[in-house]
């Protein structure tokens, strides 16, 4: 692996071991709860035990002066929940913008089995390219989501999910960013579709102990971390909730150790 690369793998990291929270949601979402005073909160989820946070360019004069020494993470497509589809993401930023805006990784979304599948293939293989050329690792957020899959719930079918991660790979890109199956069991056939570490996203907010349930589960089935926004950055107590999943993602606690030490009861 090319030095650049792993060195700054290490600032967005600990022990191999990844805890990130995205907070790109501002322009998906607008300025939802967490997202507005955001600069409290990169403070709060930091000082929890968050490795890295994530945001679109803009809002880099935001995150500098709060991460507490973590690292930082520059998405580089996006869409909005009222544009016609939201699985139509669209380049926002270059790898040279992000090198500007201080970043040390770089990040992209690909839905598998949407109608934009192909062009945000093209889209991850060109800004790993470019990534690579100086240096910069690349978080890859390959969903199975889109008109394309088959069955009950294709978003956290293991299959897809193995397909979307070595996708990944496949392009070119050095962490893997994906759904959670919801068991180890199944989240296996996930992990051992890569060689590449695997992060699980953490969707829409939940209670505490399914929070730290799942990414336990991720865990055990080998994964390498969470990439968890939402399930964090608007929790009552975001300082908490990175304790307890930092507890669990760099301590190997159980669920109930790593409620108790962030002193959340699992609501």
């Amino acid at each position: 692996m090319d030095t650049g690369i792993q060195a700054r793998l290490t600032r967005i990291s600990t022990d191999d071991r990844y805890l990130i929270v995205p907070m790109d949601h501002g322009i998906t979402l607008g300025a939802v709860t967490g997202l507005a005073d955001i600069e409290s909160t990169i403070d709060a989820v930091t000082r929890g035990g968050a490795d890295a946070v994530l945001t679109q360019k803009g809002i880099a004069p935001r995150v500098h002066g709060n991460t507490n020494g973590a690292g930082y993470i520059v998405h580089l497509n996006a869409s909005t929940v009222v544009g016609p589809d939201s699985n139509d993401k669209r380049i926002t930023g270059s790898v040279e913008e992000a090198l500007r805006a201080g970043a040390d990784a770089v990040s992209l979304h690909l839905n598998v089995g949407s109608d934009y599948e192909g062009k945000q293939i093209e889209d991850l293989a060109r800004v790993t390219e470019e990534a690579h050329r100086y240096g910069v690792p690349v978080l890859a957020m390959t969903y199975a989501r889109g008109v394309n899959l088959e069955g009950d719930d294709p978003e956290h079918d293991p299959e897809y999910l193995a397909h979307a991660s070595r996708l990944g790979e496949e392009l070119g890109a050095d962490v893997i960013k994906t759904a959670y199956s919801g068991d180890a069991d199944s989240f296996e056939r996930v992990t051992e579709s890569t060689r590449l570490p695997v992060v699980i996203a953490g969707g829409a907010k939940g209670t505490d102990r399914r929070t730290v349930s799942n990414v336990r589960g991720a865990m055990d089935a080998g994964a390498a971390g969470v990439s968890m926004g939402r399930s964090i950055f608007q929790h009552e107590d975001p300082e908490a909730i990175a304790r307890a999943v930092a507890a669990v993602v760099h301590d190997d606690r159980s669920v109930e150790e790593a409620l108790s030490t962030a002193g959340l009861s699992g609501e």
